[in-house]
């Protein structure tokens, strides 16, 4: 989420009026009387360390530093705390890859730690803790109630962070704050240990209790990120699935954009098909918006796609000067990590895809191999679309004509009909056309002639008519035209245009009877007759019979050339 310029001048100016002045107060407020400086640096690097390696779980990043800074504060009190956890920042800054132009984020954990310590410190001083006793029922009451005010307090500035910033949390209570409680029950025996042991043994005791500490830390760390590799696995197999389901090549590519934005940082995304050893984009989403993208063949040579597309090899940039020199001018300008990897299939690149995101850093390494992954499913459900797409189209589509056959038509006229008889169509309308003379064409041109009318005749319908109504060939010279919700005037109308056009537009054919192939010009008409439902019936095959009947009795009877309606 994109933080406003005034949010974070709002953050800069906080962090100055807050966090200096605020230090200086809470030295006076609780001067640390005697410093080991040798062990006060033990604490320190312990605290840097622990801040440095971070883990998530449960989709939660936790620093477990909490049991480091209760020790420094039972001895040495709020302000040296507070100090070692201005420290920490400057790790927890590297691990986030903080660089200047979110520095803002570094100043609000630098004043966020600064609450937190002030708050919880200076409320426990108040309540009678005595810094440095050795008393441990002091020391377990007063170190509880300040892990308790620690984190609570901590949780409280991020909510109305959060909220200012308008971003999504998931409330008060939400499943960070019960991972923060639990690990504060985990490392607050540590925290009592460590400072009892460092009164009684010595530096000794950051070794007994900071290695097995860090080496936990490191394992449970390698777990968690198995963890995290494996549910990006299982996540990955689950839209492999969703994308074998899925028939259509629009529904694959919406699909697999859709599920890659969700699960990973993603606000730029490309797919850029290979044709003939020429590229171009196929589909394009920026923010979650259709964007169309034009750019040729050798332009995509010379940007990030043209690297994958030379080396047939996935690559990752991590932030902007990486990869603008490249020359990627498709890329919009705050785009700075970036994945993009080759769509194969069978050891051949069909294709090229490219994410990209606003934040540096926002992919890791094994991504790679994930969306290298997808892409493969990607590419086979794609595949597999295009056979079904074919099959679905021999079975409903006329190989000659490439217009719907009877079967589908018989389909698709049985749906309209319980349309119109649910009340979902007002009215339904169905021509039937037949082309006049048809036989005689054949006599003198040859078949390959008639072929060619009907092909063109189909072409013109399609053209006419757009997205009016469904067009089918119902047999030989034939054609049926349903049209929902048009009236028989409506009707009557377009197909009285429909045969003036016709009529005027002459058909190129080329003759197979001369002995040489010659290319002709023939104009032909046509006869339509007109049935509309539910006033001339209510039943589907009735709409055929009523239209097909109009067109014999109403048109071819009466010469020809001319549109007739049904009347009962």
């Amino acid at each position: 989420m994109d933080i406003s310029k005034r949010t974070q001048r709002l953050i800069w100016a906080i962090w100055v009026l807050v966090v200096p002045f605020g230090l200086y107060s809470l030295y006076h407020f609780a001067t640390p009387s005697e410093i080991n400086w040798p062990i006060l640096l033990g604490y320190t690097a312990l605290a840097i360390i622990t801040t440095y390696f971070p883990f998530k779980v449960a989709g939660t990043t936790l620093f477990l530093v909490q049991w480091i800074n209760l020790a420094i504060f039972l001895k040495y009190g709020a302000f040296v705390e507070s100090i070692v956890m201005q420290l920490a920042i400057i790790p927890l800054a590297m691990q986030l890859k903080i660089g200047w132009s979110d520095f803002y984020r570094a100043l609000f954990n630098s004043f966020m730690f600064f609450m937190v310590s002030a708050i919880s410190g200076v409320s426990v001083l108040l309540m009678g803790y005595q810094i440095g006793t050795l008393n441990i029922h002091d020391i377990i009451l007063f170190g509880c109630i300040y892990q308790i005010l620690n984190t609570f307090t901590n949780h409280v500035i991020l909510h109305f962070y959060l909220v200012l910033t308008k971003q999504e949390h998931e409330g008060f209570f939400g499943r960070d704050s019960i991972w923060d409680y639990a690990g504060l029950i985990v490392t607050f025996p540590f925290g009592i240990m460590l400072y009892l042991l460092i009164e009684y043994v010595g530096p000794v005791a950051f070794l007994l209790l900071g290695i097995p500490f860090l080496i936990m830390t490191f394992l449970v760390r390698l777990y968690s990120n198995s963890e995290r590799v494996n549910e990006d696995l299982n996540q990955a197999t689950e839209i492999g699935h969703e994308l074998a389901d899925r028939l259509s090549g629009d529904a694959i590519k919406d699909l697999f954009l859709s599920r890659i934005s969700k699960m990973l940082p993603v606000d730029y995304s490309y797919i850029i098909d290979i044709d003939q050893g020429n590229m171009y984009f196929l589909k394009s989403m920026e923010k979650d918006i259709n964007v169309d993208i034009y750019q040729s063949h050798e332009e995509l040579l010379r940007s990030i796609a043209g690297i994958v597309y030379k080396k047939d090899k996935s690559i990752l940039f991590n932030k902007q000067k990486e990869w603008r020199k490249s020359g990627s001018d498709f890329l919009p300008m705050d785009a700075e990590s970036i994945i993009s990897v080759p769509i194969s299939r069978n050891q051949k690149m069909e294709g090229i895809f490219v994410i990209a995101s606003r934040k540096k850093y926002a992919f890791e390494t094994y991504q790679l191999q994930i969306i290298s992954l997808l892409c493969s499913y990607f590419a086979v459900s794609l595949e597999k679309a295009r056979y079904v797409q074919d099959a679905v189209s021999k079975s409903e589509r006329c190989g000659l004509t490439k217009l719907y056959n009877y079967r589908y038509l018989d389909q698709q006229l049985e749906i309209n009909m319980n349309q119109v008889l649910n009340g979902e169509l007002r009215q339904l309308s169905l021509l039937m056309m037949d082309i006049d003379h048809f036989k005689s064409i054949n006599d003198a041109y040859g078949h390959q002639s008639g072929n060619d009318i009907l092909f063109g005749l189909a072409r013109l319908l399609e053209k006419e008519l757009g997205d009016s109504g469904t067009i089918a060939r119902y047999g030989g010279e034939e054609f049926v035209v349903i049209l929902p919700n048009y009236s028989k005037e409506q009707s009557l109308v377009l197909a009285e245009e429909l045969r003036e056009k016709i009529e005027s537009t002459p058909f190129e054919i080329q003759t197979d009877l001369a002995d040489q192939p010659l290319l002709s010009l023939v104009n032909i008409t046509i006869s339509i007759g007109v049935s509309t439902a539910p006033e001339d019936c209510d039943d589907a095959m009735a709409l055929i019979r009523n239209a097909d009947r109009a067109l014999y009795i109403g048109a071819k009877r009466e010469g020809r050339n001319r549109v007739a309606e049904y009347v009962k």
